[in-house]
């Protein structure tokens, strides 16, 4: 059940045996059922949450009342309501399973203790947040910079399980496209 995490954790940041059992007793088995809720708006971040098995995704509502998924975290990833959780103050994001899984959680305290304890957990920190600005700020560039088309590829070329694995619907979302244009460029055939 740790396996994954072990491997995830060790890729990152150097710590001795006794260290990483200490992290990993802080992390918690939760299994998801399909479109569990993990948070809600307006609920504080509590966790961080690292997926085993299943797909969670981040998402907000638009000004139009559209969901718009800002992050899918397949196996091996973590995720988070990273401005709640950094901040303390309630999300304007929602978190949920959208495939049945387990995930991994390990909650802000915990968390906050393992970087008062462990000092290799700041660099894993620090990780995770230079790879969160990076995707972040990544999406951004291609919604500003890339037409429909153009981010449809590049997510078949980077991530193509996220087309085989999920609904039109949240492949839309997450593109930022209507479920019409996304049937119009799968059956292109890029």
């Amino acid at each position: 059940m740790y396996e994954q995490l072990t491997d995830y954790i060790l890729r990152r940041i150097n710590v001795t045996d006794a260290q990483l059992s200490i992290i990993l007793s802080h992390f918690k088995l939760q299994k998801t059922v399909r479109n569990q809720a993990l948070l809600s708006e307006g609920e504080v971040a509590k966790n961080i949450f690292f997926v085993n098995s299943g797909c969670v995704r981040v998402y907000f509502i638009d000004e139009n009342g559209q969901e718009a998924t800002r992050y899918l975290a397949f196996e091996n990833n973590c995720v988070c309501g990273l401005m709640s959780f950094i901040s303390g103050k309630p999300s304007h994001e929602f978190i949920q399973a959208v495939l049945p899984g387990q995930l991994l959680a390990i909650s802000r305290n915990d968390f906050y203790y393992l970087l008062d304890t462990i000092p290799a957990w700041e660099k894993f920190y620090r990780h995770y947040l230079e790879n969160a600005y990076v995707i972040n700020t990544g999406r951004l560039m291609s919604f500003i910079t890339q037409s429909a088309g153009e981010r449809y590829r590049q997510l078949l070329n980077e991530n193509a399980h996220v087309v085989q694995r999920l609904p039109n619907k949240l492949v839309a979302s997450y593109l930022n496209i209507s479920q019409e244009t996304l049937s119009r460029l799968k059956s292109k055939r890029f």
